[in-house]
């Protein structure tokens, strides 16, 4: 039962973006830079517009800023910026390298902790740490061009932060109501000498008059010295109340003058503010008016000083704002803290609770507004010049018109969705928020999204680009925990996802299995690098490849659609044929998976015991690729246990799949066994059993080849000593590389060579638990292999999770194992450093190291799953 007026009511009456989700942190942490924003010829997206032009230009496509808020459709926008006295230019942004300026690929170079928010963003909090020295903008660009084998130059290896010389910036956000929304900005000096900051909260609409003639300019307008009052047709009226500080005013509008050296349009434009505040122009409008404005405010910190600055934007005029103004903040930050109370099993170590808390409250921060369509972006507005294209990028997807909040991967490195990444999303958000889990699986499978041929787009980059087929799985997951969430089953939400999926499947089975044999080809999947050579433009004379990895991922697909037309047939008797059509088709990948062609090939190899991706060349020779990479352990993941009470109940498709039996006894034989259930009542249904799971163990349990520290890695350590290489119209060659990769193959942040990433060993550990839940506490293995110590499947699931967890343990230094590299011993000795996560991309298969993305709370949440779920399990 839902408690009256607590967070999870509020949660409940929310999922329309109209209530209490209306306002949250739906702006990117960077739009410069974006595929959206690219009007260049060649469609060069980093450098057409780059983070020295962003203060200049204003946007068609979003709007970016620190810690910052908006509405649901992104029309009014709320940020603070920052200036220490020295820089350049204003802290509007959060500053990084682009690809070709870093050496391992795109980063950003800031110190930033999303650090809480409750799942409807009643209650925010974010820490911005800001140098009191010049921030060092041309020494990261320089600092950073250096070889491939050396680390990435990181803004505290430049000396900003010594001798503790920064502020913390704190932006909290908590509501009032849907419509009054109370920022407060703190800031502390944790240097040992006076130091000045200027802290300028930003109010401003998104630039959507430029391009739609049927909207009007907005405007806002200043009220008194302490209130100012914004008017859109989109959006009605808005208060906007301050203490103390100058208003200044300016244009959303372009600097044209100074990024095209053309007349400006209008007289105020939008790095009006940052001109006024750092080089004392008169570039703000005296006429207090404009579609931007900043609240200047002039700030003297003594040695560990701390003050605050105040805001509050609402729907309606409020006489006294600043009266309950720190009351509605404690009521908010209580009611945070008892929804992840309730959430989190009070049984849980309070320092993995800490971290399980940290990655839900960083999932929910990178939520974003994103907005593309396609046809305008390549044709141009109505009644405007089309852009000069040659690079005419997603031609192909002019239906796709996206005007949504999304769940991203990184705000900053990805502000753009990426398919099988929100999938994993959602197998987090649905413990914090099923309502939002289940709106945005449908929401990828509408007819604005997915493409007429059934496909799902990728990311914005190249939107024809192929994920792992992964989507079904969230659905079924999602489902599940919905209905133990809510007590009831929302089967409404899984047939409208299983009539989509099923548009989506027929595309792979037509697309990615062309030769009908029931083996699939995907590309790279998601997995850049993880090949000997790019998957995707394969060497000449490889006529075909068929990839253990894509066929697996469709064995899972086709298990996951059998698994939901069987509940469905629950109350639709209808999809007992489609359950018994998807049987047939696991069985049929199965049987693919292990007879190839005339000359029966298997992708499994009985010498190795492994399985390997096999391809066939124009000479007529069939070769496997003797990797030992996640390609091979992801048959495993094709797994799902059912109870004998279903079939029984669904007596059409007992018939049929008996049928199915009766006929090709041999294809049945390779994945389940419908005359033999376990001591519960269970089947197992799975692509690897017996022998071949046994084997996979050995190799996926060695600690000189899979297994890590920290995790399972996504290549063998194997190759660290014994590269693999291929000698096929030129040298290809892969090798074990724990961290970031040396390899330019998909660009500079492509590192599937060995290091852990956290989706691929949730679905491994998964898959351990459901074989556990057929195979039961008697089957053991050897944990680690070669230690003469037996553990079951279950016990072997929570020995990975531990190893995972203690990435984000604090170590023998005192920092968190992923800190391992820091030079300034900042996250191990400073007490404002020392606690606070960041959820990395991928982690060094060795030490644990996290790199790439520092902010990819995205997949990398699922060490909250990870650690629910297994505390869980013990009670």
């Amino acid at each position: 039962m839902i408690q009256k007026g607590t967070e999870a009511e509020r949660l409940a009456i929310s999922d329309n973006y109209k209530y209490w989700k209306k306002w949250g942190p739906y702006l990117a942490e960077r739009q410069w830079g974006t595929v959206r924003e690219d009007y260049s010829q060649h469609g060069n997206a980093w450098d057409c517009v780059d983070h020295d032009k962003a203060r200049s230009n204003a946007y068609r496509w979003g709007e970016e800023g620190i810690g910052g808020f908006c509405d649901s459709r992104e029309i009014l926008c709320l940020a603070p910026a920052f200036w220490n006295g020295k820089d350049a230019i204003l802290k509007e942004r959060l500053f990084g390298l682009t690809n070709n300026q870093g050496n391992h690929g795109e980063d950003v170079k800031e110190l930033y902790f999303h650090q809480v928010s409750s799942p409807t963003h009643s209650y925010c909090k974010y820490l911005y740490k800001y140098p009191q020295k010049e921030f060092p903008y041309s020494d990261l660009l320089s600092g950073n061009r250096i070889g491939r084998d050396q680390f990435e130059y990181e803004l505290l290896d430049t000396g900003s932060f010594n001798e503790n010389a920064y502020f913390d910036c704190f932006i909290e956000y908590a509501k009032a109501n849907t419509d009054d929304i109370l920022l407060k900005i703190t800031v502390v000096n944790r240097g040992s000498k006076t130091a000045d900051i200027h802290v300028l909260p930003h109010l401003w609409f998104r630039n959507f008059w430029k391009h739609n003639k049927r909207h009007s300019r907005p405007t806002i307008k200043a009220l008194s010295d302490n209130s100012v009052i914004s008017r859109s047709a989109r959006n009605g009226r808005y208060y906007f109340y301050h203490e103390k500080g100058e208003q200044l005013f300016c244009d959303n509008e372009t600097n044209n003058k100074r990024i095209y050296n053309i007349p400006n349009e209008v007289e105020y434009v939008k790095d009006g503010i940052n001109d006024y505040v750092v080089d004392n122009k008169p570039t703000v409008n005296p006429e207090k008016n404009g579609s931007k404005l900043a609240v200047w405010h002039k700030l003297k910190l003594k040695a560990g000083e701390e003050k605050s600055v105040k805001v509050r934007l609402s729907k309606n005029k409020v006489d006294e704002p600043w009266v309950d103004f720190d009351t509605i903040f404690k009521l908010r930050i209580s009611e945070c803290e008892a929804f992840y109370n309730e959430t989190i099993n009070a049984k849980i170590p309070k320092s993995e609770q800490a971290i399980a808390k940290s990655a839900f409250s960083g999932l929910l921060w990178t939520k974003q507004f994103y907005y593309n369509d396609v046809f305008k972006w390549l044709f141009g507005e109505p009644g405007e010049t089309k852009p000069h294209r040659s690079n005419l990028r997603n031609y192909n997807w002019q239906h796709l018109t996206n005007r949504h909040i999304i769940s991203m991967p990184d705000k900053w490195e990805y502000p753009w969705y990426a398919a099988w990444d929100l999938a994993f999303h959602m197998a987090s958000f649905v413990e914090i928020d099923p309502y939002f889990a289940k709106e945005q699986l449908l929401l990828v499978l509408k007819e604005s999204y997915m493409h007429p041929n059934g496909q799902i787009p990728a990311y914005e980059w190249n939107f024809s680009d192929v994920n792992p087929p992964v989507h079904s799985w969230a659905v079924w997951n999602v489902y599940e925990k919905d209905k133990n969430y809510t007590g009831k089953a929302d089967t409404m939400f899984l047939e409208n996802a299983f009539q989509k999926l099923l548009i989506n499947f027929t595309w792979w089975v037509n697309q990615k299995d062309k030769s009908g044999t029931d083996l699939f080809e995907g590309g790279f999947l998601g997995l850049d690098n993880i090949g000997v050579f790019d998957r995707n433009h394969m060497p000449p004379g490889i006529t075909r490849m068929q990839q253990a990895d894509a066929t697996s991922w469709m064995a899972m697909f086709t298990l996951n659609m059998l698994r939901m037309s069987l509940e469905l047939s629950k109350t639709n008797k209808i999809y007992e044929e489609a359950a018994a059509k998807f049987f047939r088709h696991f069985l049929n990948i199965a049987w693919a998976m292990h007879h190839i062609g005339k000359k029966d090939i298997s992708l499994w190899d009985d010498e190795d015991n492994f399985y390997y991706d096999v391809v066939e060349m124009s000479t007529g020779v069939t070769d496997r690729l003797k990797v030992r990479s996640l390609v091979g352990v992801i048959p495993m993941f094709a797994v799902e246990i059912m109870h004998k009470d279903l079939f029984e109940e669904l007596k059409e498709f007992r018939i049929r799949a008996n049928e199915i039996i009766r006929t090709r006894p041999d294809l049945a034989s390779l994945i389940t066994n419908l005359d033999e259930t376990n001591a519960d009542g269970n089947y197992l249904f799975a692509i690897m059993r017996g022998f071949r799971l046994e084997h996979l163990l050995k190799r996926l349990l060695d600690e000189d080849e899979f297994l890590s520290d920290y995790g399972i890695r996504s290549l063998s350590k194997y190759h660290e000593k014994h590269p693999f290489v291929f000698q096929h119209h030129g040298h290809h060659q892969i090798q074990y590389e724990p961290g970031e990769s040396r390899s330019n193959m998909f660009g500079g942040n492509s590192n599937w060579r060995g290091p852990i990433w956290m989706p691929l060993n949730y679905m491994i550990v998964q898959s351990l638990r459901k074989y556990y839940t057929f195979y039961g506490p008697t089957y053991q293995y050897e944990f680690p292999t070669g230690s003469g110590k037996k553990l079951n499947l279950k016990e072997i699931a929570n020995e990975i999770t531990k190893r995972l967890i203690k990435l984000f343990e604090v170590n023998s230094d005192g920092r968190f194992q992923y800190h391992s590299d820091d030079p300034e011993m900042k996250f191990s000795t400073d007490e404002h450093f020392k606690n606070l996560h960041l959820f990395y991309e991928f982690f060094d298969g060795d030490n644990g190291k996290g790199l790439g993305a520092s902010h990819q709370t995205g997949w990398t949440a699922l060490i909250a799953n990870l650690i629910m779920e297994m505390h869980a399990d013990s009670n």
